[in-house]
């Protein structure tokens, strides 16, 4: 059977540490917490589990911090896990079983990542799978019997283990200022960091947000090198940064630059909301149809149904027409 070794990395968790570490460390055999400056309970609750605590500087980089954990680990798999996460009975049997059937040739084992949607993470579907158990020391093997070659892909598996994501509350402010911090310091965000940066603040971001977004978005819309998808995302943001700065040519300009390409349903919320506040409301609600029902989210999949069908409610309520409000009503109770 196999060694499992959990690393996890922990700053001021002392509300939920607990409820993770008695649900996964009985499938253990090493238990590492690294911690990032905490000032609550958090290695007191820790120290309950582990003797493994190790201190590291916070510089803005969960990356650096997780590499840092692993470094530390000895065990044949790495489970990752966060302090927010829960594991029932049911699914650390199926962790426990995985422990002693693991192929030796798996390098990844994949999981479910459950219950995205209830505080406004940046993912737009309840679950997914997620990479949470690695191998610790890869071999790395040729293969092919002809033109023969080092197999570099990993392995991964598909489990159906499941693993609720509880946190008390959002983490939006955490990862805007790491945002903020990468471009002030001049360094670049991947393309998937660009993506998740324009999720979040559809999700969770205001006003102020926006407006500290808008001049790197606006340099992404306006790049010839930005793919088709990065426009549209990056137009969806600057857009809606000059709605709530009530700049009414960058709104415009943005809008159309959206058009041009690929529209989407967060554009058509935001025209919906511009003539909301113009109180021409038939405009508006003529464009909160049209993200419900004409076209696709890029950022935020409530822009499909949810926000938009709120929007038509209070379009057609402000026009005293209660009947069409109350359809709209039971739409969103579907």
């Amino acid at each position: 059977m196999v060694t499992f070794s959990l690393c996890m990395i922990v700053k001021n968790e002392e509300e939920v540490l607990e409820r993770c570490l008695s649900g996964i460390a009985s499938a253990m055999d090493e238990i590492i917490i690294v911690d990032t400056g905490s000032t609550d309970r958090t290695k007191e609750i820790a120290r309950k589990y582990t003797s493994k605590i190790y201190d590291f500087e916070w510089c803005n980089d969960f990356a650096k911090a997780r590499n840092f954990a692993f470094s530390k680990a000895t065990g044949d798999y790495i489970y990752s896990a966060d302090a927010d996460e829960v594991m029932d009975e049911e699914n650390l049997d199926k962790l426990m079983k995985l422990k002693q059937v693991i192929l030796p040739e798996i390098d990844i084992v994949q999981m479910y990542y459950c219950n995205q949607l209830e505080m406004g993470t940046t993912y737009n579907f309840d679950e997914e799978y997620r990479p949470k158990l690695f191998k610790r020391l890869r071999e790395f093997l040729w293969v092919d019997p002809v033109h023969e070659s080092v197999r570099l892909e990993p392995i991964v598996f598909d489990s159906d283990i499941r693993i609720q994501h509880c946190p008390l509350r959002p983490h939006q402010n955490r990862d805007f200022a790491i945002f903020k911090e990468t471009l002030a310091k001049g360094e670049s965000l991947s393309k998937k960091l660009r993506n998740m940066y324009a999720k979040e603040l559809f999700i969770s971001g205001d006003t102020a947000d926006f407006v500290a977004a808008k001049e790197y978005f606006q340099g992404i819309a306006e790049d010839e090198n930005s793919s088709m998808d990065e426009i549209v995302q990056a137009s969806c943001v600057v857009a809606k940064a000059a709605r709530l700065t009530e700049d009414v040519v960058l709104f415009l300009k943005y809008t159309l630059k959206n058009f041009a390409n690929d529209p989407c349903a967060e554009i058509c919320c935001e025209l919906g909301e511009f003539y909301f506040g113009q109180k021409d409301y038939k405009e508006a609600a003529l464009w909160f149809y049209n993200a419900a029902y004409e076209t696709e989210s890029q950022l935020d999949i409530r822009c499909n149904k949810e926000l938009p069908i709120r929007g038509m409610i209070r379009c057609y309520e402000a026009l005293g027409d209660t009947e069409t409000a109350a359809m709209y009503e039971k739409e969103l109770e579907k």
